[in-house]
């Protein structure tokens, strides 16, 4: 018996649970990631302010790191994902060990460079005398789990690929307990200060990596896959990523310039803008759990070839993307009072801010519609474009960020510039959307 084709409201139905099912785990996950940090510096806090200045340093350049490398999760998702619509969950498994062996040479790497560098590296951050042989510290121990936190993005791409966002969710909150529980146990128990938060984070770091290569090997042994390296495999697997690492140096180099002139328009300006950009990364960690779900979305139905399923799903996933911008915006209005005297009772901080929370609240649809096109296009693999966009952006974005504090408006014209940003963004990624160009099905692109 022949079935009924399927009617426009039963897509939307499906896309609508596809988007549900991998959005809300990948939410939970991206939210317990900062918990770490958060952790490590409330246990580390009652060291004393030296101890706690150097785990900030130290913190930021670690961050740095790794989200410059955050491409292995997007690039593996991508790859993964097509393979798997494809039907070959063989080389999906053998594409996503490829990833993980990329990331642990690239981890490999970051260690010999950060070892014997760390006092340098410290210094640039402009740490203090106090500070700085803490930071130093902590930097060097923490270093040897970046292996570790690079495979959990490789791996977290290769579930992700595989339509599953619920693992990372689990493997990301039994972290974060074991993360706090260790810090406790190591910074007071053990007597270790700075040190023993050091060793805990990188403990539970292993033991998250540990948790998803048993779940791959298994996978890969179930499914007949080598876990070998693969020489050729890995070089395509840095080919797929270096356009992503672009796009994310670009969108650092973004974020570096605001702070940065941020800090050229005086005290209450920078404190206000530190709260701002916090809660920016908060809301776009909401948005970014649509992108997730597209990227593994797109990937499937490319790599299945159905390039309208690919189209569906994508206005699908756009209007969800526009829906929460709104639903963020309203949030942010009404609660931009509270929100406020939770970081600061400074006046003169909250008069900066008011008014630019406004601006952030009112381009969250932008940013939605960002953020969902941005997931769609590193799902379809079509990273050079990404790459040549937010080069675009940033060339715009730099020259108006600048003469902010030469023409004046001070933080709520540097917001309104980041919205600028976040609409040349839209407007490059939609244009590419519109042009159908990123739709090229099979099992490799």
């Amino acid at each position: 018996m022949t079935q009924a084709p399927a009617t426009p409201q039963s897509l939307r139905r499906r896309h609508d649970r596809e988007i549900v099912t991998l959005a809300v785990p990948a939410f939970g996950a991206l939210v317990a990631e900062p918990l770490f940090v958060m952790a490590d510096s409330a246990i580390v806090g009652h060291l004393g302010t030296a101890q706690l200045a150097g785990l900030g340093v130290a913190s930021a350049l670690l961050t740095t790191a790794v989200s410059v490398f955050v491409f292995l999760a997007y690039a593996t998702t991508a790859a993964v994902a097509r393979r798997v619509g494809a039907g070959d969950l063989q080389a999906a498994i053998r594409q996503g060990m490829d990833g993980i062996w990329l990331a642990l040479l690239l981890g490999a790497a970051v260690i010999v460079v950060v070892l014997p560098t760390a006092p340098a590296l410290v210094g640039l951050f402009g740490a203090s005398d106090t500070a700085a042989p803490y930071a130093t510290t902590y930097l060097r121990i923490s270093s040897l789990g970046i292996p570790a936190m690079l495979t959990v993005l490789a791996a977290t791409g290769v579930l992700r690929g595989l339509q599953d966002t619920r693992t990372p969710l689990y493997v990301a909150v039994a972290g974060f307990v074991a993360n706090a529980a260790l810090n406790a146990g190591l910074v007071y128990g053990a007597g270790l200060g700075i040190a023993g938060s050091a060793w805990g984070t990188v403990i539970a770091q292993c033991g998250m990596a540990a948790v998803y290569l048993v779940m791959v090997v298994r996978g890969a042994r179930r499914h007949g896959a080598s876990l070998r390296p693969d020489a050729a495999g890995i070089r395509a697997s840095a080919q797929a990523g270096a356009p992503l690492l672009v796009r994310t140096l670009s969108l650092r180099a973004i974020l570096m310039i605001a702070t940065a002139v941020a800090a050229r328009l005086g005290d209450a300006d920078i404190a206000a803008h530190q709260i701002i950009l916090s809660l920016w990364s908060l809301l776009a960690f909401a948005l970014d759990a649509i992108a997730i779900a597209g990227q593994a979305i797109i990937g499937r139905y490319l790599g299945a070839g159905d390039a309208d399923g690919a189209r569906a799903a994508c206005r699908r996933m756009v209007q969800w993307g526009i829906a929460v911008g709104v639903v963020l915006g309203a949030l942010v209005v009404v609660s931009r009072p509270v929100f406020l005297t939770l970081f600061t009772s400074d006046a003169a901080v909250q008069d900066a801010a008011l008014p630019a929370l406004v601006i952030v609240a009112l381009s969250q649809p932008v940013s939605g519609i960002v953020f969902v096109l941005d997931g769609v296009l590193m799902g379809a693999g079509d990273g050079p474009y990404l790459a040549w966009a937010m080069l675009v952006t940033l060339a715009v974005f730099a020259p108006v960020a600048f003469l902010v504090p030469v023409f004046g408006g001070g933080l709520t014209a540097l917001w309104a510039a980041m919205t600028l940003m976040m609409i040349v963004r839209m407007v490059t990624l939609w244009l590419r959307s519109r042009s159908g160009r990123w739709i090229v099905t099979g099992a490799t692109r």
